[in-house]
């Protein structure tokens, strides 16, 4: 499983699309949709075992935890759970891609493009 991360328009949908060789259909931000291409992590309510993931082609999620913590609790919850969420994808991920000005940067394994 390759896990892509960066923040809002970052890139991240070019990158699974023109890096990694994906089609547009094979992207959904349905978890029980079977696309190799799990789109949204950090939307989905509630998220998803960790094992549904694994299963997964790549799992695509914008960073949270970067900018203004929010003042709702629940909120600040949410968060919480959608990094460690992503902390425990990384542990287990092939590789891990971090878009950044639509620029990848390996994390973790390696590309063809490195």
């Amino acid at each position: 499983m390759i896990l892509v991360v960066g923040g809002l328009g970052a890139g991240k949908r070019k990158f699974i699309l023109e890096e990694l060789g994906y089609a547009p259909e094979q992207l959904s931000s349905v978890p029980e949709e079977g696309t190799p291409v799990l789109w949204g992590l950090e939307a989905l309510d509630p998220l998803p075992p960790l094992e549904d993931l694994l299963g997964r082609e790549v799992v695509a999620c914008r960073e949270v935890g970067c900018g203004v913590v929010p003042v709702d609790g629940g909120e600040r919850a949410r968060r919480e759970a959608v990094g460690r969420l992503c902390c425990r994808l990384a542990k287990r991920a092939e590789r891990v891609e971090r878009i950044f000005c639509g620029l990848p940067m390996v994390l973790k394994g390696e590309g063809p493009w490195n």
